[in-house]
């Protein structure tokens, strides 16, 4: 006889609400999107910086200086813009810069923008990382950060008129990237240079970029096919400055085109299987994380739902009492691991959800594939409809508008 799981009615939010006591220290504690301000243990009066960055801590460059600061735990302010993609942005900010760019500091009271002038400005004020910018190790490698990002936007977000042309765009982004094995193999460690310092800080945001957009328009496994970018990938990793500013594939290769005019797939049959593994799963063992997952993943989850579930169900297209409902479902099976249908009609709810988790603006990577795979997994009780598609030529979507209102579990992080 086939055995028939046994299924759970869903938990209410107040019997959800006791099953995490998970929590961010954001000021003092490890590196962390919601924080608004950081201190790493000294005072507010030695805050010489404030960090103006995007809303959905997405944004490479606002990554560049976010991670550089963590590093030298110099202690600053934060306030989050919004990236235009997103939304509009806002008045005070264009007052302030009238560009509108992102990221800017302002440094004993001054405005500095481009994130090379940016890095530089704070080198001259807290020293440098490493080797600094323009020391003569650190220079070439700041030109083949470059030379790399070129190829890689010559190989993703320009149509190839033929196979031929698709064939000489991989050759000539794998050829660079050859180059940086070659770089990377001439250190005894896993760094740039003998210790970690501002030439990975520099190669961070497009590589980590490369490896999500890659692996899923073209089929190519950048972490996976290079050894030495893989053993840096690892040595990242295991900095928690770093995890915390990372991102996974699923936020990265559905907020690239916007940002990017456009991303090209191949069509090859490993990308078609890669796209469907990063949009619908199994999430488990993608490329984008190695290290061991923290046992505190789902409470994390659970508890940035819980802090933002009033507004998550408000944006929802569908009904709000059936929104609420399959989402309590849906975090019944996060914590249980039990089977809860959700009401029938709500599969596409689940998934509108599921394709709009941000990683690291409202979770960690870990958490974020529990909490998709915990979607998914309700949804499929309901049916195989798809939320509303993913727009690829602006990500209004997710306009940071929607979460200013303070519910009642909490104001937006």
């Amino acid at each position: 006889m086939t055995s028939i799981a046994p299924t759970i009615a869903p938990l209410s939010w107040s019997e959800l609400e006791a099953l995490t006591d998970f929590q961010v220290e954001p000021v003092n504690g490890l590196t962390n999107a919601q924080a608004r301000l950081r201190l790493f243990g000294q005072t507010e009066a030695d805050v010489r910086v404030t960090l103006y960055r995007d809303n959905h801590a997405w944004c490479p460059y606002c990554q560049k200086i976010w991670l550089w600061l963590e590093e030298k735990q110099i202690p600053y302010r934060i306030e989050k813009v919004t990236m235009f993609c997103y939304g509009e942005k806002e008045s005070w900010y264009k007052r302030k810069v009238p560009s509108g760019m992102l990221p800017a500091i302002e440094l004993d009271g001054h405005i500095i923008t481009e994130s090379d002038d940016i890095l530089l400005a704070l080198e001259r004020a807290f020293g440098v990382l490493g080797a600094g910018m323009d020391d003569r190790t650190v220079l070439p490698l700041r030109r083949l950060e470059r030379l790399l990002f070129r190829s890689w936007c010559a190989w993703l977000c320009r149509q190839a008129g033929s196979s031929r042309q698709e064939q000489r765009n991989r050759d000539q982004f794998t050829s660079v990237v050859a180059q940086v094995e070659e770089a990377l193999d001439l250190t005894p460690g896993p760094y740039f240079l003998e210790e970690f310092g501002t030439a990975d800080v520099i190669f961070t945001p497009y590589v980590e970029r490369m490896n999500a957009s890659l692996y899923y328009y073209k089929g190519y496994s950048l972490r996976e096919e290079n050894p030495r970018l893989s053993d840096w990938f690892a040595a990242m990793e295991s900095r928690p400055t770093y995890r915390g500013t990372q991102s996974d594939f699923h936020t990265h290769v559905h907020d690239l085109p916007p940002q990017m005019g456009g991303c090209w797939e191949n069509g090859e049959p490993q990308a078609r299987l890669n796209q469907a593994r990063v949009d619908h799963g199994p999430w488990d063992g993608l490329p984008d994380v190695t290290y061991l997952e923290p046992e505190t993943s789902r409470a994390e989850a659970l508890s940035r739902v819980l802090k933002h579930r009033d507004n998550i169900i408000r944006v929802n297209p569908a009904e709000d009492t059936l929104v609420d409902v399959a989402l309590r479902c849906a975090l019944t099976n996060l914590m249980t691991s039990q089977v809860c249908p959700p009401p029938p009609g709500s599969d596409a709810a689940l998934r509108y959800l599921r394709d709009r988790i941000n990683v690291p603006r409202d979770m960690s990577i870990y958490a974020a594939k529990r909490l998709r795979e915990a979607l998914e997994t309700t949804a499929a009780l309901a049916g195989d409809r798809q939320g509303p598609p993913i727009p690829v030529q602006h990500r209004r979507d997710q306009d940071p508008a929607d979460f200013a209102r303070i519910s009642s579990f909490g104001s937006k992080g």
